[in-house]
């Protein structure tokens, strides 16, 4: 299937309406599911370049579950035929066969007939997808998966923070995960600005409770930090000029600067970022917005790497954990 057409994911208003995710299956601690937890029978594919996938990335390796869960990695530049495996040898996943992200789903599915979108959790056996649930996915890679995690795994979305955790990741996912997205795809200037508002007026309550604190729930890293993590590390590469998110900069917030270069500089968070995938693959595949596919040069990304002075404010980043290897 082609990229979306510009336009026909939008309401009459011009507003930006995320498809829904077709694949909502579990992989289960004790089977209920039908999809027991095994190690080695499912593959999580994704790209470096999508944040919604970038999740699922951040999570398994801070849980240590690299051996248990492979990964498999895109290309950041989609084909007429959506994601595809053009990074590996001879265009084909080494462990599924497979050359695109869109056989896993027709496997599945033979009448699917929306977008192939990652992150999603293949069975290697059956080269069909399991789920594409995203916002599922890493809760279940802290829950279902415990088994499996390595030695002094963080816990990131432990039984007592879990209902304050909900609340401020359905607050960031509406205003800012996807509010990105709401003003980028946009096709009138009342639901661009709309979306605008939202954006920044969200920002600013998040840098008003992150000025005391360092972490978005308690006094370690979550879930809550990994969703909005993903989100801040692409504004000033992407978000700023190419969705024209242009009140500030990142880099003009500094509370949240602060916070995103603490969590950069946490292992498991900068080690999985991978700019070069994330520019090509915004300025590249969406012609609507960028008819030319020039990639821009900047921003320059060494401050990604300054001391943040965050931990006067306290906190431990995996808590009585240790980070990953």
């Amino acid at each position: 299937m082609a990229e979306a057409q510009f336009g026909a994911e939008t309401s009459k208003r011009g507003e930006w309406v995320r498809q829904a995710n077709r694949f909502t299956d579990r992989i289960t601690a004790d089977g209920s599911s039908g999809w027991p937890v095994e190690p080695g029978r499912y593959r999580l594919v994704v790209s470096l370049a999508c944040p919604w996938a970038h999740r699922s990335v951040i999570v398994r390796r801070l849980l240590g579950l690299e051996d248990v869960l492979s990964l498999g990695v895109v290309d950041p530049i989609r084909d007429e035929a959506g994601w595809r495996f053009g990074l590996d040898p001879d265009g084909r996943d080494p462990v599924t066969g497979i050359s695109h992200l869109s056989e896993a789903y027709l496997a599945a599915d033979p009448e699917f007939a929306g977008r192939y979108t990652v992150p999603a959790i293949l069975d290697v056996a059956e080269r069909k997808v399991v789920t594409n649930d995203y916002p599922q996915i890493t809760l279940d890679l802290s829950t279902q998966w415990a088994a499996h995690h390595r030695e002094g795994a963080p816990q990131l979305y432990p039984e007592h923070l879990r209902a304050e955790i909900d609340e401020v990741n359905a607050e960031v996912y509406a205003d800012v995960n996807n509010g990105v997205y709401r003003c980028g795809f946009a096709t009138s200037q009342q639901a661009y600005e709309e979306a605008f508002e939202r954006l920044f007026a969200r920002l600013d309550r998040l840098s008003e409770r992150l000025a005391d604190q360092r972490y978005l729930v308690g006094d370690t890293i979550t879930e809550a930090d990994v969703r909005l993590f993903t989100t801040l590390v692409r504004f000033d590469a992407v978000y700023h000029g190419h969705f024209k998110c242009n009140r500030q900069k990142l880099t003009e917030l500094p509370v949240l600067w602060a916070y995103a270069r603490d969590l950069f500089q946490t292992p498991g968070f900068g080690d999985t970022v991978d700019f070069d995938h994330i520019k090509r693959h915004y300025y590249a595949t969406h012609h609507q917005i960028n008819p030319t596919g020039i990639v821009p040069a900047g921003p320059d990304l060494s401050g990604w790497r300054t001391p943040h002075g965050r931990e006067s404010l306290g906190g431990r980043p995996f808590g009585d954990g240790t980070p990953p290897a």
